[in-house]
């Protein structure tokens, strides 16, 4: 996806579709890792602090997990924000509308995320902008010199 982004940029000489893409993956990936890792920190410091498993790490297991699905959230939600302004950008360059709305599923989808429900309304959101990608007109090549008579 991040390389069709990078060759419609090129297409419609606006590098914005490109950059703006390329933050929303790296925030989409940052997402995982540090709620994985701030998850996991939880329960690697709750099993070796707790001497047996009681209500002191059943509640420090839960507060682990509460801050990594935040952390979760913020990041996805920093990263559609940037997805959104790449669909929206090439839903004008291109004059297919459904990039604007697989954007603003994207964004929907990531606010929601901090109830779960969120991760459908994503997954419906790719699965419209892959539709978008293979509904798009590319625009034609002009010539770069003209032919000569």
């Amino acid at each position: 996806m991040l390389i069709a982004l990078k060759g419609l940029s090129e297409d419609y000489n606006e590098q914005d579709i490109f950059k703006n893409a390329l933050y929303g993956v790296i925030f989409c990936r940052v997402a995982g890792i540090a709620a994985v890792a701030v998850m996991d920190g939880s329960f690697l410091l709750g099993g070796i602090t707790a001497p047996a498993f009681g209500p002191g790490s059943a509640l420090f297991f839960a507060s682990g997990i509460i801050i990594g699905v935040v952390v979760l959230f913020i990041f996805y939600l920093f990263g559609a924000i940037f997805f959104k302004k790449s669909f929206d950008i090439l839903s004008v360059k291109s004059g297919e509308k459904m990039f604007s709305t697989a954007g603003l599923l994207l964004l929907i989808g990531a606010l929601l995320t901090i109830i779960l429900v969120g991760f459908v309304v994503m997954f419906v959101a790719w699965i419209l902008a892959a539709v978008a990608f293979f509904s798009i007109k590319t625009p034609a090549r002009l010539p770069s010199e003209p032919p000569t008579t």
